[in-house]
Order: C-alpha cells, then sequence, then structure tokens
C-alpha cells in the first residue's frame, strides 16, 4: 500500500508522537477519471485517492482544506486538478505520482466549483460555477493566470467537455440547453463567444422561429393601426424583450443528457426522450438520428435515455438504468443498437483509457469495472463498493489483523487491516445500525432497527457465518457494547432497555436480563478490570425538554451468569438494590461520557461549549438523584458535538468532533499529545472511531463523507509506548485460555438457518426497491416473539397456574351473576311499559358505559365543530359575495315584471364613485371649463381689436355677435350623427365634450374617457330614477289591488261563488333582497333543539294555554253573545242571504188538522218567505254588479301600469343603447391610447437596443483597434525577425571568407542542412487504436519536437561530421552560427503561426464590427418606421357617427370602399335640388293635412251622433227603473200600519216570556249538576280512604323489607350485590308506581275539573232568535 502526503498536526505533538494517514477506504461519489494508461483516480471526503489497475496500489493524496469538490485529470501532462469547498474556494494542480504540488489557482468565486475541464492539448484549464456567479472561467495552469472569464446567469450546466481535436472549441450541457463555447487568441489576448444550439421539440421535429427583435412577417391592418411584436404589447422595454415570448409559444424541447465530440468535432448528444442528435461543430446544425429497429428486439428491454455516452469509431457506447452497456453503430444519418456488456447495477459513467485499450465502468454504487480490449475481453472488477456509507467499524480481537465493517442495509464486511483489501462479505438483508467485536472471542455483535442482535463467528476470517440470533424487543438497537474482558455484551434499545447478555458462545448468548433507562441513550461506558470481579457500566442519557444530561450507574458481578435468576425478577428486569444502580445529573448537556478505570471520576464532552469537564464520584452511598458538579474543565479545541473513547489501558481520552479532527489526551491532564484531522466539517466529522487494545492502530471512520482512515503512529515510543503494550500483553495473558475456548467452540458451532443470501443474490436484491426488500427481512420476524414478550408470557402463565382457584371462583361468580341479570331482563320485558327499565339500566360496567358515552360526546363535539367550521366558511364566502354585489352597490340591481304580459324591465346596478373618480372628474370640469373661458377670452380680444377699427359700424357688428353667439350656442351642442350617441334624449349635457376629430392627444382622450363615464351614469341614473317612480307605482297597484280584494273576498264569500281572487305579488327578482334572508320553510333539514329549549318551549306553550283559559272563563259576556245572537247585536245587511225564517211548529202536523189561525200563520210565514227571496234576489245582483265594477277597475289599472312598463321597457333599451354607444367610444379610445402605450414601448425599446448596439460598437471598434495595433506590432517583429534571418543567410560567406572557397561552400551546403526527425512505431501504433488520433496543436508536443531537434543538431555539431582540412576552431564557429540560424527559423516558423492567429482574430473582429454596424442601422431604418406609424396613427383618428334609416341610401347595404369612377360636383347644385324637392313636399304635406282634417271632421260628427243616441237609451232605461222599483213588506208595513208601536211591544212581551222559561229551565239544570259534583265528591273521600289504607300497608311491608334487610346483612357479605340491585329495582318499582298513581289522579282531577266548567256553562240563559 503507498502512502500519501501526509498532514501533521506540529504543534500537538508531544514526546515526538505524532499520527500519519496510512490509507484511505471510500468509494466515488463523482466521475472516476483516468491519470495514465493504468492510474485512475476518484475524490473521497478530503482525499483524492489514486488506484493503479494493474497492481491495485492505492496512493492517497489529502486536501489541508476539507472536502475535495470537482475533480479533473491532464493525461499528457499527468496532473490532477481539484477544489476545495470553502468560501472563496482554491483550485489545487498537483502533478503525479510525485504528488507534488505544481501550483494554486485563486479565482473570484465565492461558494462553489461545480466542473472542472482540462483541455486534451496545451495548458488550459476551464472551471465553471453555479450560484451565484456562473461564471466560466479559462485558466492556464502553468503560469497560474485567467486568460478569459464570462459569466451567463441562471444556466446550471451539469457537463463541460473540450474537443479533442481543437481546444478552442468547448462544450456546455445542462438539461435544458446546449451552447458551444469558441476561444480566440490573438497573442496573449483571449476571447469567449458563446453560440446555442437550437434543439427539437420533444417529438423530434424543429420549430421555425421568428425573429423577436424584427419581425418580418407581421400582417398589415388598416383600420385599427400598426400591429407591433409581442414585447411590445407586453411592454417590455428592456433586454428581457429581445428573448420573450408568449406563454402559449412556448414549445416543450428535448432535455440534453450527455454529450461527447467525434474526430471530425461534431458532437453526439443524449436526450431523455430517447432520441440522439448529432450537431455540427461549425455550422451547430442539428441532426436527429434515426433509430433502425432490427428483427429481434434486444430481450424486450426499452432503451429510454442514455445516462452517459462514450465516442468510439463507428459510433458511441451508451448506458441507462438497466445496467446494460449498448454499442450504437451510426452511418448516414442513422444507428443501429447492439449490445456490448452486461453490468450487475445501473451505469453512471464511462470513459476509456488514454490508449483506447481499456474501457472503464463505473456503476451507481460506486464499483469500477474494466474491460480490457484484445483478442479475448476481460471484464474485471477494479473496486467493489460496500452497499452504502459505514454505519459502524471495529477492530477483531486483538486488533493487529482484521477490521471489521458495517452499512445501513446490513452489509458485514471483514477486511485485511494492512491494505485494506476485502477478505469476505456477509448479507444480514435487514436494516442494520450497530456493530461490536467481542475481546474474549472471535465474534461479532451486530445490532438491527428490526430489535435483534446478530452474532457472527469470524474464527475463518474468510467465511464468517451467523452462529445465533437473540431478538430481544421491537425497538431498534441503538448501542452495542463489550466490557473490557469481553464478558458482557450490553445492548441499548430506543425504547430505553439495556439488556445484559452473556459474551461467551459456549453459554449460547445467554440473555441474563435487562434494566430501564432514560429514552435517549447516548453512550455506554463499561470498566472491566482483571483485577477485579466486577464490571462496572455506566449509561449516558440526554433530558433535551429539561436542559440535562443524566447518568445512570450500575454494577454487574462477573458470576451473574450462573446466578441470573436470582439478579432479575420473572419478567427478566434487574433489581435495582443488587446490581447497586446510582442516579446522576448535570445540569448541562452532554454529547458523550466515559468512566474511568479507578471509577473515580468521569470525563464527560459538553455539547453546547467547547470543554471536557470530569465529574468526581461520590464516595458515600446515596438515594434519589446526586447533582455532580464539574471537578476540572478543558477546552477542547474542538467544535460542534463530539465522542469520548478510553484507550484498552485506560490512560488515553480520545476525543472525537464534528470539525473532523482527532485528539489523544492523557488521561490525568487532560492535554492533547497527538493529533489528526482525518475528515472535514463540511462533511460532519467524524462519526465513530476504534482503537486497537495495542493502540497502534486508530480507524476513523466519517459521518457523511463515505470515508475510512486507517491512522498509524508516525513516532511512538517512549513511555506511551511501553505503558500500553504492557497493558495489552497482560490483557492477552489474561484472555488466551478464555478466547482459546471460545473460539474452538465456535470453530464447531453450526450456522444458523438465516436468509442471508449469497452475494450475487444480495446484488440482485439491491437492484429491487427497498420496500420490497424490507418486505423480505420480515417475514420470519414477524413469526418470532421478543425475548421481553417471552419473559412477560412466561411470567404471566407462572400467575395464572398460582391463582387458578381464585380465579375459578371469580368466574364463577361473574357467570352467576350475569344469569341473575338475564333473568331480570327477561322478566322485565314481560312487564308493563310503565314498569319496564331501560336497557342501559342493566349494565353494570358503569365505567365502560361512561368511557362509551364520553365517546360519543366527543364524536359529537367534533361533529359540531366541523359543521360549525364548514357553516363559518360558507358565512364567511356569502359574506364576501354579499359584501362585493349587494353591499357595495349604491343601486341594487333589480326588476320589475308585468301585471297580464311577459314583459320584464332591469334597472341598472351602479356602484357608488370613490372619491378620486369624482376629483379626477372635477379636476377635468374644471378644466374644461377654464378652456371655455380662455377661448370666450380670446374671442372679446379679437372683437375688441376689430371694434376699434370698425367704429362707425357698431350697431351691425353687434347684431353680428348676438347671431355669432346664438350660432355658438347652437354649436356647443353637437349633431347626433356627430356626437356618436344619444345621450341628449335623457338630458345629458354634452358641451363639455370634445369633437370627435379633435382628439390626437393622450390627455385629451384620457379627459374624453372621463367625461364619457360620468354621461354613462348620468344616463344610467336618470333611467334609475324613472325605474324607481314606476317601482313605487307599482307598489301604490299592489296595495289598491289588495283593499279592493277585501271587498271581492267579502263578495265572493256571501254569493258563495268558487272563484279564486287574483293577488299580484312581487317576486324575488323584484325583492332581490328577500334572497338573502333564509326563512323556515326554506329549510328542509330538522332542527336541533336542546332538551333545555324544548323544556322552556313546553312550560311557555302551557303558561299561555292558562292564561287563555283564564280570560275565556272570566269573559261572560263574550260567551253570552255567541252563544245567544252568534257574535252580533244586530243584523246587518250583508247577513240577509243568510238569513232564515224559522217554521211554525205546526207544520209539522198533517195539513187537514190544520186550525185556521195556524193556516193564517202559514200564509204571513209564505209571504214573509217570499218577500225574504225577493230581498236575497236584489242583494246578489247589486253584489254582483259591484264585483264586476271591481274586478274591471283592478283589470283596467294593472293595464295602464303595463303600457307604462312597455315603455320603460323601451326607454331602457334606448338607456342601454346609449350606454353601449358611450362604452363604445370608451373602447376605441382605450384601444388607441394602448396602442399609443405600444408604440412608445417599442419606442423606448428601439432606443435602448440601439443605445447598447452603440456601446458595443464601442467595444468592438476599440478591439479592432487594438488588435490591430498588436497585429502591426507583431508583424514589425516578425518582419524584423525575418530580416535578421536573411541576414544571417547572406552574411555566411562574409564570416568564413577568410577560409578556402570550396571549403566556404562545403560549408553553406552544411549550413542549409537540416536533422531528419523520425517518429516511432510505437507512437504511430496507440494513435491507430485512439479514434481521436495525433493531437493536434499541442504546446507539449513543440516543445518535445524542440528538443528533439536540438537533439539532432547536437549530432550534426558532432566532429566526425567536420570537413577534412578545416580549423576545429572554425567548425566550433561554423556549429555556433548554424545552431543560431536553426533556432532563428523556429522563431520565425512561431512567429508566423501566431501573426496568422492574430489576423484571423483581427478578421473576426472586424467582421463582429460590420455586424453590429448593420444592426445599428437596421435600428435607425426601424425607428423612422415606427415614427413614420406613430404620426400616421395620431392623424388617423377612429370617429362614430350615427346614421338613420334613409339619410344614406346604399345599394344591396354594401359600403363603397372604392371612389375611383366617382366624379366631383359643387355642393351647390345640391342644395338647390334638395330645398326644390323640399318645398314640393311641404306642398305635398299640405294638401294631405287638408284631406285629413276633411276626414276627421266627418268621423267626429259621426262620433256625436252615436253620442246622442246612447244618451236616449240611457234617459229611457232610468225612466223603466224607476217604475219597476221594488219595496219590501217590512217597509210597506211601516207605511200601512197606524199602530206599528204597538205590534213591536206585543214582539217584546213575547221574547220575555220566552226568557222566563229558558231561565227556569237553567235553574234545573244547575241544581242537576250540584247533585253530580256532591257524588263525585263522596267517590273522591272513598279514594282518599283506600289510599291512607294502602299507605299504611306500605308503611309496614317497608318495615317488613328492613327487617329482612337487617336479616341479609347478618347473614354475611356474599349477596351484596344482589342486594344492592334489588334495592334499587324494589325503589325504581316504588317511584314508578307511585308516578304513575299520580298522573292517574292527576287526570281524574282534569276530567272532573272539565265536567264543572261544562255543567257551568250550561246554567247560562240561551237567547234563541226568533
Amino acid at each position: 500500500m503507498a502512502q500519501g502526503r501526509e498532514r501533521d498536526e506540529g504543534p500537538y505533538s508531544a514526546g515526538g508522537a505524532s499520527l500519519s494517514v496510512r490509507w484511505v477506504q471510500g468509494f466515488p461519489k463523482q466521475n472516476v477519471h483516468f491519470v495514465n494508461n493504468t492510474t485512475i483516480c476518484y475524490p473521497c471526503g478530503n482525499y483524492v485517492i489514486f488506484i493503479n489497475i494493474e497492481t491495485k496500489k492505492k496512493t492517497v493524496l489529502q486536501c489541508s482544506n476539507g472536502i475535495v469538490g470537482v475533480v479533473a485529470t491532464n493525461i499528457p501532462y499527468e496532473v490532477v486538478a481539484f477544489s476545495d469547498r470553502k468560501l472563496k474556494p482554491l483550485i489545487y494542480i498537483y502533478s503525479f505520482p510525485g504528488l507534488t504540488r505544481r501550483t494554486k489557482l485563486k479565482g473570484n468565486i465565492l461558494l462553489d466549483y461545480t466542473l472542472l475541464s482540462f483541455s486534451y492539448c496545451g495548458t488550459y484549464l476551464a472551471s465553471y460555477s453555479s450560484l451565484p456567479e456562473f461564471e466560466l472561467a479559462l485558466w492556464n495552469w502553468e503560469s497560474n493566470v485567467i486568460l478569459c472569464k464570462k459569466s451567463q446567469p441562471g444556466m446550471d450546466v451539469n457537463q463541460m467537455s473540450f474537443n479533442p481535436m481543437n481546444w478552442r472549441q468547448l462544450c456546455l450541457s445542462s438539461p435544458s440547453a446546449v451552447s458551444v463555447w469558441t476561444i480566440e487568441r490573438s497573442n496573449q489576448e483571449h476571447h469567449f463567444r458563446a453560440r446555442s444550439v437550437k434543439l427539437p421539440l420533444e417529438d423530434g421535429s424543429f420549430f421555425n422561429e421568428t425573429d423577436v427583435v424584427f419581425p418580418q412577417s407581421l400582417p398589415k391592418d388598416l383600420i385599427y393601426g400598426p400591429v407591433l411584436p409581442l414585447s411590445a404589447v407586453a411592454g417590455l422595454v428592456g433586454e428581457e424583450a429581445e428573448t420573450f415570448r408568449p406563454k402559449d409559444d412556448l414549445y416543450p424541447l428535448l432535455h440534453p443528457t450527455m454529450h461527447c465530440w467525434t474526430p471530425t468535432s461534431d458532437l453526439y448528444i443524449g436526450c431523455e426522450e430517447g432520441h440522439l442528435l448529432m450537431i455540427n461543430g461549425d455550422t451547430l446544425k442539428v441532426t436527429v438520428l434515426n433509430k433502425l429497429e432490427e428483427e429481434s428486439p434486444l430481450d424486450r428491454r426499452n432503451f429510454i435515455s442514455p445516462v452517459t455516452l462514450v465516442y468510439q469509431k463507428e459510433g458511441v457506447l451508451a448506458s441507462g438504468i438497466d445496467g446494460f452497456v449498448y454499442s450504437f453503430i451510426i452511418k448516414d444519418g442513422s444507428y443501429v443498437i447492439k449490445n456490448f456488456l452486461e453490468i450487475e447495477r445501473p451505469v453512471e459513467h464511462m470513459t476509456f483509457s488514454p490508449n483506447y485499450t481499456m474501457f472503464l465502468i463505473q456503476t451507481d454504487k460506486g464499483s469500477v469495472y474494466i474491460y480490457t480490449f484484445g483478442e479475448e475481453p476481460t471484464l474485471n472488477k477494479v473496486l467493489d463498493a460496500c452497499d452504502g456509507k459505514f454505519q459502524a467499524i471495529d477492530f477483531i480481537t486483538p486488533g493487529t489483523q482484521h477490521f471489521m465493517t458495517l452499512t445501513h442495509s446490513g452489509e458485514v464486511c471483514v477486511w485485511w487491516l494492512e491494505d485494506c483489501s476485502c477478505v469476505s462479505k456477509i448479507y444480514l438483508n435487514t436494516p442494520a445500525t450497530v456493530l461490536a467485536c467481542c475481546p474474549s472471542s472471535l465474534s461479532a455483535a451486530v445490532g438491527t432497527e428490526g430489535g435483534s442482535v446478530y452474532f457472527i463467528s469470524v474464527y475463518n476470517k474468510e467465511s464468517p457465518q451467523v452462529v445465533h440470533k437473540a431478538f430481544l424487543s421491537e425497538s431498534s438497537v441503538q448501542h452495542v457494547t463489550y466490557d473490557q474482558r469481553g464478558i458482557f455484551l450490553l445492548v441499548g434499545t430506543s425504547e430505553g432497555k439495556v439488556f445484559i447478555i452473556c459474551a461467551s458462545s459456549s453459554s449460547s448468548f445467554q440473555i441474563i436480563g435487562f434494566t430501564e433507562v432514560a429514552k435517549d441513550i447516548l453512550q455506554i461506558s463499561t470498566v472491566s478490570l482483571s483485577e477485579t470481579d466486577i464490571v462496572e457500566v455506566m449509561v449516558l442519557s440526554s433530558l433535551l425538554e429539561a436542559g440535562r444530561s443524566r447518568l445512570e450507574m450500575f454494577t454487574l458481578p462477573t458470576l451473574l451468569p450462573q446466578v441470573s435468576t436470582t439478579f432479575a425478577d420473572e419478567r427478566g428486569r434487574l433489581k435495582d438494590e443488587i446490581i447497586h444502580k446510582y442516579l446522576y445529573e448535570l445540569e448541562h448537556t452532554l454529547s458523550s461520557a466515559v468512566l474511568d478505570f479507578q471509577s473515580k471520576q468521569i470525563y464527560g464532552f459538553c455539547s453546547q461549549v467547547p470543554y471536557i469537564c470530569s465529574y468526581l464520584l461520590p464516595k458515600e452511598e446515596h438515594i434519589g438523584i446526586y447533582i455532580l458538579k464539574p471537578y476540572k474543565k478543558v477546552q477542547s479545541r474542538q467544535y460542534g458535538p463530539g465522542m469520548l473513547y478510553l484507550s484498552s489501558h485506560g490512560l488515553w481520552l480520545i476525543t472525537i468532533a464534528k470539525c473532523g479532527i482527532l485528539c489523544i489526551r492523557d488521561v490525568s491532564t487532560l492535554e492533547t499529545f497527538a493529533r489528526c484531522r482525518s475528515h472535514s466539517h463540511q462533511g460532519h466529522g467524524i462519526q465513530s472511531m476504534r482503537i486497537s487494545m495495542d493502540g497502534q492502530n486508530i480507524l476513523v471512520n466519517g459521518r457523511d463523507d463515505g470515508t475510512l482512515v486507517y491512522l498509524k503512529w508516525k513516532q511512538f515510543g517512549g513511555l506511551l509506548a511501553s505503558e500500553i503494550l504492557d497493558y495489552y500483553q497482560k490483557l492477552l495473558i489474561s484472555l488466551s485460555s478464555t478466547m482459546g475456548e471460545e473460539n474452538d467452540y465456535l470453530r464447531t458451532t453450526p450456522k444458523v438457518s438465516i436468509d442471508l443470501g449469497s452475494d450475487s443474490e444480495h446484488t440482485k436484491q439491491k437492484a429491487s426497491i427497498d420496500s420490497s426488500q424490507d418486505e423480505l427481512v420480515l417475514t420470519d420476524v414477524k413469526k418470532e416473539i421478543p425475548w421481553i414478550q417471552q419473559k412477560s408470557q412466561e411470567a404471566i402463565k407462572k400467575e395464572v397456574n398460582l391463582f387458578s382457584n381464585k380465579r375459578k371462583e371469580i368466574k364463577q361468580g361473574i357467570k352467576s351473576l350475569s344469569k341473575t341479570i338475564l333473568n331480570m331482563m327477561e322478566e322485565n320485558d314481560k312487564l308493563e311499559n310503565i314498569a319496564k327499565l331501560d336497557q342501559q339500566e342493566f349494565g353494570l360496567d358503569l365505567e365502560e358505559l361512561e368511557r362509551l358515552h364520553d365517546e360519543s360526546q366527543e364524536e359529537v363535539a367534533k361533529m359540531i365543530k366541523d359543521v360549525e367550521m364548514h357553516n363559518l366558511a360558507k358565512s364567511y364566502l356569502a359574506e364576501l359575495i354579499k359584501e362585493e354585489c349587494w353591499n357595495s352597490m349604491a343601486v341594487k340591481g333589480r326588476a320589475l315584471k308585468c301585471f297580464h304580459i311577459p314583459c320584464v324591465v332591469e334597472n341598472f346596478p351602479m356602484k357608488a364613485r370613490t372619491v378620486e373618480e369624482l376629483k379626477e372628474l372635477e379636476r377635468v370640469l374644471q378644466q374644461k371649463e377654464i378652456e371655455a373661458e380662455c377661448l370666450k377670452l380670446r374671442k372679446e380680444i379679437v372683437e375688441a381689436q376689430s371694434g376699434v377699427m370698425l367704429v362707425k359700424k357698431r350697431h351691425e357688428e353687434d347684431d353680428e355677435e348676438e347671431e355669432e353667439e346664438d350660432k355658438t350656442v347652437k354649436c356647443s351642442n353637437l349633431p347626433n350623427y356627430l356626437l356618436g350617441s344619444l345621450s341628449t334624449d335623457f338630458g345629458v349635457d354634452t358641451s363639455l365634450l370634445s369633437s370627435q376629430l379633435q382628439l390626437h392627444s393622450r390627455e385629451e382622450k384620457i379627459n374624453q374617457i372621463i367625461l364619457l363615464k360620468d354621461i354613462i351614469y348620468k344616463v344610467k341614473t336618470a333611467f334609475n330614477n324613472e325605474f324607481d317612480a314606476a317601482y313605487k307605482q307599482k307598489e301604490f297597484e299592489i296595495t289598491r289591488v289588495k283593499e279592493r280584494n277585501v271587498r271581492i273576498r267579502e263578495i265572493i264569500v256571501d254569493l258563495e261563488l268558487e272563484e279564486a281572487v287574483w293577488q299580484p305579488e312581487f317576486e324575488d327578482c323584484e325583492k332581490p333582497e328577500r334572497t338573502l334572508v333564509v326563512q323556515d320553510e326554506e329549510i328542509t333539514a330538522h332542527k336541533h333543539i336542546m332538551p333545555w329549549h324544548k323544556a322552556r318551549e313546553e312550560l311557555i306553550v302551557n303558561r299561555e294555554t292558562e292564561h287563555w283559559l283564564l280570560i275565556q272563563g272570566a269573559n261572560t259576556r263574550l260567551r253570552a253573545l255567541m252563544d245567544m245572537m252568534g257574535g252580533v247585536l244586530e243584523v246587518k245587511k250583508e247577513d240577509i242571504l243568510r238569513m232564515v225564517i224559522p217554521q211554525p211548529a205546526f207544520m209539522a202536523k198533517p195539513d187537514a188538522v190544520w186550525t185556521e189561525e195556524e193556516r193564517k200563520q202559514f200564509k204571513d210565514y209564505e209571504k214573509k218567505v217570499k218577500e225574504l227571496n225577493e230581498e236575497r234576489d236584489k242583494y246578489r245582483k247589486s253584489l254582483e254588479a259591484e264585483l264586476k265594477k271591481l274586478q274591471n277597475s283592478i283589470q283596467e289599472s294593472t293595464q295602464a301600469f303595463d303600457e307604462h312598463l312597455k315603455r320603460l321597457f323601451e326607454r331602457r333599451v334606448k338607456a342601454e343603447m346609449v350606454t353601449n354607444q358611450e362604452e363604445l367610444k370608451i373602447s376605441n379610445l382605450a384601444f388607441s391610447l394602448l396602442l399609443d402605450e405600444e408604440l412608445s414601448s417599442r419606442e423606448k425599446f428601439l432606443n435602448n437596443y440601439l443605445t447598447r448596439k452603440q456601446h458595443e460598437k464601442s467595444q468592438t471598434s476599440e478591439a479592432v483597434r487594438k488588435s490591430r495595433e498588436d497585429l502591426d506590432m507583431y508583424k514589425e517583429h516578425y518582419d524584423n525577425l525575418l530580416a535578421e534571418d536573411k541576414v544571417m543567410d547572406r552574411s555566411f560567406k562574409k564570416e568564413f571568407s577568410e577560409i578556402p572557397g570550396h571549403q566556404v561552400d562545403i560549408l553553406y551546403k552544411l549550413f542549409k542542412r537540416r536533422p531528419r526527425i523520425s517518429k516511432q512505431k510505437t507512437h504511430s501504433e496507440t494513435t491507430s487504436a485512439v479514434p481521436f488520433g495525433e493531437l493536434p496543436g499541442s504546446g507539449k508536443l513543440s516543445k518535445d519536437a524542440f528538443a528533439q531537434l536540438m537533439k539532432a543538431m547536437d549530432e550534426l555539431d558532432n566532429i566526425s561530421n567536420m570537413p577534412e582540412g578545416l580549423n576545429p576552431l572554425v567548425w566550433n564557429h561554423f556549429c555556433m552560427t548554424r545552431r543560431a540560424k536553426v533556432e532563428n527559423e523556429q522563431k520565425v516558423k512561431q512567429k508566423a503561426a501566431d501573426l496568422l492567429e492574430m489576423a484571423t482574430f483581427l478578421r473576426k473582429r472586424v467582421e463582429e464590427e460590420e455586424k453590429v454596424q448593420q444592426e445599428i442601422e437596421r435600428v435607425f431604418h426601424e425607428l423612422i418606421l415606427l415614427q413614420e406609424e406613430k404620426v400616421r396613427f395620431q392623424l388617423n383618428l377612429t370617429i362614430q357617427i350615427l346614421l338613420k334609416q334613409g339619410q344614406v341610401e346604399l345599394e344591396n347595404f354594401q359600403l363603397v370602399l372604392e371612389y375611383s369612377d366617382a366624379i366631383l360636383i359643387n355642393r351647390n347644385i345640391i342644395e338647390d335640388l334638395n330645398s326644390v324637392i323640399r318645398t314640393q313636399g311641404q306642398k305635398k304635406i299640405a294638401s294631405m293635412m287638408e284631406s285629413k282634417d276633411v276626414h276627421k271632421r266627418i268621423l267626429q260628427i259621426e262620433w256625436e251622433h252615436k253620442k246622442m243616441q246612447m244618451e236616449r237609451e240611457d234617459l229611457n232605461q232610468k225612466a223603466w227603473d224607476i217604475q219597476m222599483l221594488f219595496f219590501s213588506r217590512d217597509r210597506q208595513k211601516y207605511l200601512n200600519e197606524p199602530n206599528y208601536e204597538a205590534l213591536i211591544s206585543i214582539q217584546i212581551g213575547i221574547m220575555e216570556q220566552t226568557i222566563a222559561v229558558l231561565d227556569k229551565t237553567h235553574k234545573k239544570n244547575v241544581e242537576n249538576c250540584k247533585k253530580l259534583l256532591k257524588k263525585l265528591e263522596k267517590f273522591s273521600n272513598q279514594k282518599d280512604i283506600a289510599n291512607y289504607t294502602l299507605s299504611c300497608n306500605l308503611r309496614e311491608e317497608l318495615v317488613a323489607v328492613s327487617e329482612r334487610k337487617d336479616i341479609c346483612n347478618a347473614m354475611g357479605s356474599k349477596l351484596t350485590c344482589e342486594k344492592i340491585v334489588k334495592e334499587r329495582y324494589e325503589n325504581m318499582m316504588q317511584q314508578q308506581k307511585l308516578t304513575h298513581i299520580s298522573k292517574q289522579q292527576a287526570e281524574q282531577i282534569s276530567i272532573l275539573q272539565t265536567e264543572v266548567e261544562r255543567l257551568r256553562m250550561k246554567t247560562f240563559p240561551a237567547l234563541v232568535q226568533m
């Protein structure tokens, strides 16, 4: 195992002791990268881990500032770049394999880098940061400078890559967009140019987008003005207007997932929708590749969306979420999918090695596979990831060779400590929580969330097995702790129970018992020394509500497994007095606490403050809770909650915290002597730590970063080492015998048959969802019973056996009692209803009844509350609607209906005008008045000036002024056809309105709108006033009809007709306020009445009935009047129809036996009957005439109202027409204002756009100027260098002029000669395997080529190549000159390439400048067109004209818009012709009026003639009526009888005799009633005597019952319950009998009272009408 860079904390090292990182184990969460052909790397927590694929050797690089962010590798330079995750992060560049820092890049990023990418050629690094900058930066990492950067707010990129064939191209992709960035360079200046790719729609089709800034295809509207872009309609004037699109124009596009480059600089992009796109790198043209379906589908698998793409020759390799790698063979715009590999897990990342001989596959779990190409391809697993992060870790005793890890899913791994290689795995297939290894045997305990503890034997490290399973309880296991000697296993659960289990396997891991502590257990600490025979246990728990911590200590003897029955009760609970349990509390909270080995003090880590405190334990025993005070307090220099651990010899205190620092302290002084930062606070620090028995090995597990760090002492010796090593040797000696026995037992212990599953099965199960796995785990658990329940069931069984006899007695008593109750219920059913008891009276379980009653009351209260809340919500909504539609209306909306015709007239609902509207109206009116006064003053000034010049013609001028004033008055009122509405018909003043032909400015239009709204308000108000008058008229008519209907009903009753009386009423639409009031008859639900309310109503009714009876009994006059005279004192005229003449008594006899007197009386009787019938007929005719007259008057009045309402309806139609006309004018004006705003917005946008383009033009001009200057300067240097090269060539012969000529020629040939550089074959072979070939433009390649050239020059400069006879000094000078010439040529080539690049850069800047200039010219042109449109719109006004029928006559009613064939004539001709036509028409009208008058006179004379005839007939009829006038016999008797008063007195005497007879009869009846009353009084006395006798008997019975009770009480208490029941039953029966008797007596008394009242009424005299 290679050791990485070590981070030592020097100031905290004491005595030369320090810790170093030996290895780090973690699995990749980000993409794995190749560093070279044989090495991969990935970030993990604070480290970057390097793995050699061939040797599996690991190297670790630690980040000094916390968690490693993103990582990128540069293969040609073999460097690794990564960022840290801190505020203002940095980028570090390290070289490999030396792992030395090359440089540190510092930018202006605030939070984090999200992407890093090296260019394939050169020393370029691209970085991208998300929030808040969204900045893309290009670095030269060798020179540590930012070459260029650009920000794109809101663009969150998830992949970034350079073009392998061109480092100047960079692709950035996100789930919604793809952009290609081009890097342009001019000497040392770099520039970013971004281009976005237009993606297709979701179905693969393309959408033709229109230009938003300068749309070309907008329709032209000749009526409503210009049509503007949507951004102008939206009112956008800034940069957002350039990209604005309405919601309806937004279509869902494809969502890219991954991209990859091709050797032709094209891009392949995979999408979520399953499409594969190809994008041209130069033109960015998108092509959707077609998928060719094969005959045999891929095992019915649906390849939906590629998660990652990798380019290969002739296509790409892609992977999805199904665990397969597919090969896409692309050809001619289509592709075919073929299977390439099958992986067990979904593939998350793929990449090729630099030489394309290996293919790396990374799964979502973090496993890494290497697929090696060749004749026999192989697939090797380089990194086998665990199933999740490590949940717990521990050393296998003694902790020098192996250790174990646990994941949350239940995966237990055994690792080799030296190189962290996985030895074996076992899957528990259940969610696990904690792990602990036994010090006394090769076994381990694993706690699960289900409450079970699995005991695993690791005797054979390569095949661990579960040897036992203890299901303790149903709550999850949170802590598993062995004592130092491995005697006991302490298991803490979430419900606050600590189970004590024997740790020896020979005892089959016996469960000794449990003790209860506080629920929130934080830590369990033990002290088990070889010198003692006890194990001291301390449990730390948190009291969050009180802000305290609780410590509970108890002692376990080592002989406890043998005598466990005496220490625990039957339910397994250990007795507190035997285990010596003590309670302690601290006034502050601790996150961890341990007990020292002397058991004299406690060490605690404070959770709120950074302190480590020690607490002294009291020496004396105590009862209750003891408050501990801090004895010693030391700053921990660690922040966040931490944990404390003691070493095996108890002299080291190890602290870990959220900051990620591990400190080792001396227990006595609490001073730190070793310190190491293994994790960081960004990953929430360290979760757990374990130290081996010898103290040499330390394992540290991170909380959230998923890293496991192995720390080893770098410098360790002296007293620190000797103390722990000595204790380690002693401990091993003391445990050796026990370990031997236990391990032998473990070797022979059979494996427990638990469904653990194999590795392959586990991987398949993990591919499924977690819920299904949980179901698999819990299938057997549900059948099992926890140990604590088993103990409780056993205790219950023992108690049942112990108290079985007593239980039988109780059961028998209950059975007999139930039989008695059943018999009582049967007897109760046979009784009468009055003697029956209710069913609930037989319920003996009163508590259950009360509980059921309370539950029902709670349910009722809940339902009442829900109904109240529902009603409250409805009421609130009703109030809102009422406030909006009714209360806020100044004029409520209502309707009027006709009486006889289906005609309805509605008024105008109106809201009150607000104060702001009234102020605005007042302002406009005041402004109009000021304008009128100004106009009047101007006219007066003009007239005064003209009056000075024309003094002589003053009289004529006055006349003209009067005429002009009249004209102005007349002209102030515009005609209706120019006014555009009929508002003047409602008396509305329109003189303040401006002419429609003068509304040009914005203010005039707004003022016109305000005045038009005021006109609408006045028109509606005028109509509403008429409506209110009609409404009052209808109320009056209905009232009058009601008054007449009273008389009509009386007549109908008198005439005994069956006619229905027509009574008009207001409907709901006429009185809408009635809908807001809910009547009782509208409620269909039954009203809930409280019992007390019902009793109160009954009491009120009874009182009212009694009061009415008293009134009726006291009013004797009224009763006498009703009995004798029918309630009236005199006979009215209306009663004549009901009057009946009584027949004489003798009419019952036959006619033959009548006397003469009786015959005379019969004749008188017939005469009276005849007269009565005649009176009836006459009165009936008068009533019928009156009825017809009343009905006719009602009909006439209602029809008159209907006619009025019809006229009002026409008025309503006209008012609505006027309102619509005014609203149409307002709409036109508002549309013109809106269009004016749109034009202004468009103009502002174009001006802003022009400003931006001008600013961009200035920038591009400056860039062009600077580029041109740089190009000129660089060209000058190039020319100078080229001239120097030519001078060197020309001056060659001059420099060697001293030597002979033939030697000069030979030297000149050698001077022109250049070495040939041969390429290696191996390089060509590797490039043939790599699809991208040799990468061009690499700075490293050019440097290597120049170095190779210089090396070849060294060979040419060798003395062996010197011509014969040449002086060596001359040869040396020649070699120096030739070398200078070669170097100069290389400089010239480099300068020429740079010069070409700068010229290209200048050309692009010039093109950009020309493009911006074209944009500016286009904007100017658009502004000119817009201004012309604006002027045309302001001049072309839309006016509203009223046209009358016949005024304009058009053929076929078609408006002629083309006037090409029309002629122009003088207006006077038409006017003269119209005057002639008007004169002739007037003459014709005059003649028609004369004929009309003659005809009218004739009709008038005929009408007068008919009138006189009708008057004559009327007079004749009146004379006939006088002759036929009817007189009754009473009237004739009154006129003919001389002594009428004597006749009346005789009749009175007869009536007095009749009264005397009646009085005598009444007295007889009274005497009979008194006799009956006496009899009833005697009967009541007899009943009283009988009641008294019964009461005496009852008293005797009660005495007998009491005696029997005493006897029963003396007999014993066995029948106490029966006695109570009987007493209650007898009392209830007695109470019911008494109430029944009282009710019967009350009924009898009421009957007697009514009978007395009836008899009393009979004593009154009865007056019979004769």
